[in-house]
């Protein structure tokens, strides 16, 4: 089932007609909407002020602190929707894996997975798990009224490159290396995985969000044919575990030019596109029945406003013949980006395409 397909009534009644959840149905809009990765995060004074001596996976784990950290960049900017405040190892986290998310490391896996036997440290994860998110979730959704709220979930090969390596990687050797030489070993670790991912998932629909987005980061280390046999079956399973929501699914990577055919086959309702593709010849190698989402590069925000804007209206102009198109980034909002240029970018793209 489609977002296309959901009956209405599956649907958050207070957030079915808005601008971001009617794109993802590649519906028509009163103008484009507009939503950033990384929105909630440290481009904002008022998060590091929040933040401030709380780590990571802490502050996760705080409804009310998740709550104030997700509505910041809503207020700030005039956002189209919000993303839940997060990380994709939460989940991995609840369950019991010994980790910790390192300043500017990042995941650091304490007992890598290598073996067969590795694998126990992976259990399913129930609702009770993670009933901080259940929590937020039910806070969050009062707070917004009709903005729509995205969940989110890390991908089961993202996971798997930070739980095979221990930490972030630049070659994924050790995971590719599983993934090459025991496809047994890899294709249970990534079916578990999935279930997980899915079952995380579940929970933020079930608790109140109108979307979910699953970011496989990493996924632009592979080649197609690796891609398609062995990481395509267990994205395309978490995106049927929460087909029957009717919610929207995004799916999203970074340097997947070559693989934006293969993410939309995995189940996606909208596909994520980083800055390297233009969104029209993106859509031509997505295919029909999907509505994309980006893509302007985080980096053109640290140019002067003519040039922002200059290259906004690439990006517009690119998405004009989309059967759908909701405004983001290529990739996350960076660190030092100045909080009043993406207040003044959700602005110009609301004029701009003003209907």
């Amino acid at each position: 089932m489609s977002a296309n397909d959901a009956p209405r009534a599956q649907q958050p009644s207070a957030t079915y007609d808005s601008a971001f959840l009617k794109a993802c149905r590649r519906e028509p809009v009163p103008h484009t909407p507009v939503w950033f990765m990384r929105q909630a995060g440290r481009s904002l004074p008022e998060y590091r002020k929040v933040r401030e001596g709380i780590a990571m996976l802490e502050s996760c784990m705080r409804p009310e602190l998740v709550t104030e950290i997700t509505l910041q960049p809503v207020r700030r900017h005039g956002v189209d929707a919000a993303i839940y405040f997060s990380d994709i190892v939460v989940p991995l986290k609840a369950i019991g894996v010994d980790l910790d998310i390192k300043p500017g490391v990042g995941p650091v896996v304490e007992r890598p997975i290598r073996t067969r036997a590795d694998l126990a440290q992976l259990r399913d994860l129930t609702p009770e798990d993670v009933s901080y998110v259940t929590e937020a979730i039910g806070l969050l959704t009062r707070e917004l009224g009709s903005t729509p709220l995205i969940g989110f979930a890390g991908a089961p090969f993202t996971l798997a490159s930070y739980l095979v390596e221990g930490g972030p990687s630049r070659t994924y050797e050790n995971a590719k290396a599983m993934m090459y030489g025991d496809p047994e070993l890899w294709a249970d670790l990534l079916d578990r995985l999935a279930d997980i991912t899915a079952a995380f998932l579940k929970v933020q629909i079930e608790a109140g969000a109108s979307a979910v987005q699953l970011f496989d980061s990493w996924a632009g280390a592979l080649a197609p044919v690796d891609y398609r046999r062995s990481v395509l079956p267990a994205s395309a399973k978490v995106f049927e575990a929460v087909a029957g929501y009717g919610v929207p699914r995004i799916h999203f990577g970074v340097g997947t030019g070559e693989l934006l055919r293969l993410m939309g086959e995995a189940g996606a309702d909208v596909v994520g596109v980083d800055w390297r593709v233009p969104l029209d010849e993106a859509a031509r190698r997505v295919g029909p029945g999907k509505a994309l989402q980006g893509n302007l590069d985080p980096t053109v925000l640290f140019a002067p406003t003519e040039a922002v804007e200059a290259k906004t209206r690439e990006v517009l102009d690119s998405a004009a013949g989309l059967e759908g198109h909701v405004f983001n980034l290529g990739h996350g909002v960076m660190p030092s980006t100045d909080p009043d240029a993406l207040t003044r970018l959700v602005e110009y793209v609301h004029t701009h395409t003003a209907r």
